[in-house]
């Protein structure tokens, strides 16, 4: 049984009067202590002059651009790749670039980063310059590689550096050793975007946009894509992210956005001038997502990169039916993994280890981090699920629960079995790996070791952290309203969750997998509809009349009516 807490809230606050006293709580708890904390106005982004190395890379670029010389980007395969990579094509053609054009690795062929078959491949396209988004960082091979064969190498990166740094013409990520940008938290399109406000300043300086009859481009316009890539790759959403999410939405709620999202949105039955970011990590993310994993991510970047709406909308079906298929693996793929694992996975339970790796040889890559994330839900463990590649080697991707750091984990066993691990790389919350099957034995039992270092019993339980209480008469459209609209909540800023005790009136199962009840919260006269997804009731007794439960106060709209609804997350009979 999970532990439920309560969001710590400090005594004194100095949030204006005028917002609605569970907002202010709910504010103060997440560390906001005034309205300025709330200001998601563009001046507010953290200067991109902290940016280590950010002068060299801006230099290179434009002497590029200035040179007529041919650039490559390099993209990783997943919706933060592709974000950073339309957003990196459509700036660098607004200033002037006229030889640019991307590749992303194909996961199945090349697998991640810069390797060193992917730059003969980007060989072919003759570039003078490579530009990795989203990638790079622990890609020492293949950027030598690059240098050899007289490619300049600029790399933008978010993910933790190894050791060793590559041997690149210049490196902007913010987590590199002496960077002094205070936000750690960027995604690789957060990156990237940085870089490009950079760029401008400096041509602009140059008086290029002039001499060149351009004009100045806006990049606050391609803030829906740095807001998609950012919610989707699940980066912490600190202040300076949630000015680039908050300002991305607005474009997209007005539909000032590229005809991609729009249509992506348009095949997810969702209207745009009601989308949150959870409608950006759950509903857009996954369909982008499911280039890269089932066939090739270019597809996703064409969608990102049209202009053309019928265009976009004949991509966003095809990325559809991409993301109904690669659901269809993953409920496969997860009913193997609970019968290798039980169906009743209780954390509580001894004999469950510290940590969890699973393998199966019909599995697929491209889905196996969605496993490891379900699993790790169920288990509140860090958990790595592997799928074959070839000759013998197996690929994972990893996924952590708060206060244990996944790659520190595998740094620490590759640091005691040099030979153990063939590459790996991430960062806290995820990671991915290669090893050779033989040895995954051997890799699940130091895993299992060193999560038992890190980790105390408390971390290995699972807790589920509430908002605390509401009262009956503040379960309503308006707050329901007034939450909605007071994110964008995420990764490190969660969506409120509150806790009550409530009767059940009525409950049924919907759509075979989801569980709809009437409740009524305790003390009160009045009944509220619930639902819990990915839930049903075939175990509860016959008699069960009360409910325990955490949930979201949520806006939900049907067949024309708008309501209050309860979404449970966490339930109890009581």
């Amino acid at each position: 049984m999970k532990k439920v807490v309560e969001r710590t809230v400090p005594e004194s606050t100095d949030i204006a009067g005028d917002l609605h006293p569970v907002m202010a709580r709910i504010y103060a708890a997440r560390g906001i202590h005034s309205e300025a904390d709330l200001d998601y106005s563009l001046n507010k982004l953290l200067p991109y002059a902290a940016l280590k190395d950010i002068d060299r890379a801006v230099g290179l670029l434009a002497d590029a651009i200035q040179s007529d010389r041919r650039i490559l980007v390099v993209a990783d395969f997943d919706a933060d790749g592709a974000t950073s990579c339309a957003v990196a094509i459509r700036c660098l053609q607004l200033m002037g670039a006229r030889q640019v054009d991307y590749i992303v690795p194909n996961r199945f062929e090349f697998g991640y980063g810069l390797t060193t078959g992917i730059v003969d491949v980007a060989r072919a396209k003759d570039p003078d310059l490579i530009i990795t988004v989203d990638n790079g960082i622990s890609s020492l091979k293949g950027v030598r590689h690059a240098r050899d064969l007289g490619m300049d190498v600029l790399i933008t990166d978010h993910h933790l550096p190894g050791k060793e740094l590559p041997s690149a013409t210049a490196i902007v990520n913010p987590n590199q050793p002496g960077d002094e940008f205070p936000g750690k938290s960027l995604a690789g399109v957060g990156v990237i975007f940085n870089l490009m406000i950079a760029l401008r300043a400096a041509l602009r300086s140059g008086q290029w946009f002039d001499k060149n009859n351009l004009p100045v481009p806006n990049l606050a316009n391609f803030l829906d894509l740095v807001a998609l890539g950012t919610v989707a790759d699940v980066v912490p959403l600190d202040y300076n992210n949630r000015i680039m999410v908050a300002q991305g939405l607005a474009r997209i709620q007005a539909r000032q956005c590229c005809p991609g999202i729009l249509a992506l949105l348009d095949v997810a039955n969702r209207a745009p001038e009601r989308v949150t970011a959870s409608d950006l990590g759950f509903v857009v993310g996954p369909r982008l997502n499911a280039a890269g994993r089932l066939t090739d991510m270019s597809l996703g970047i064409e969608c990102l990169l049209t202009d053309d709406p019928v265009r976009a909308l004949e991509i966003a079906r095809q990325l559809h039916d991409l993301n109904r298929e690669r659901r269809q693996i993953q409920q496969d793929m997860e009913s193997t993994a609970l019968e290798t694992i039980g169906e009743d996975l209780d954390p509580d339970d001894d004999s469950l280890s510290a940590g969890i790796c699973l393998y199966d040889p019909g599995w697929h890559q491209g889905v196996v981090g969605i496993l490891a994330s379900r699993i790790k839900e169920r288990v509140h463990r860090p958990v790595i699920v592997f799928a074959p590649d070839r000759d013998g080697i197996i690929k994972g991707s990893g996924r952590s629960i708060s206060g244990i750091h996944i790659r520190d984990v595998l740094e620490a066993i590759a640091a005691r079995h040099p030979s153990m691990i063939e590459k790996f790389g991430g960062h806290a919350m995820a990671a991915g790996l290669t090893l050779r099957e033989a040895v995954l034995p051997e890799f699940q039992d130091e895993f299992n070791a060193e999560i038992m270092k890190q980790a105390d019993p408390d971390q290995l339980r699972g807790t589920v952290v509430t908002d605390g209480s509401l009262q009956a008469e503040d379960i309503n459209l308006p707050l329901a309203r007034a939450i909605r609209a007071g994110g964008p909540w995420g990764q490190g800023f969660p969506e409120p969750l509150f806790r009550g005790e409530f009767e059940i009136l009525d409950r049924r199962i919907v759509g075979e997998h989801h569980l709809r009840l009437t409740l009524r919260p305790d003390g009160s006269r009045m009944s509220v509809a619930a639902i819990a997804f990915n839930t049903t009731d075939r175990d509860w007794p016959d008699d069960s009349s009360r409910l325990f439960a955490a949930y979201r106060l949520d806006v939900n709209e049907f067949n024309g009516r708008t309501s209050a609804q309860l979404c449970l997350e966490h339930i109890e009979l009581c």
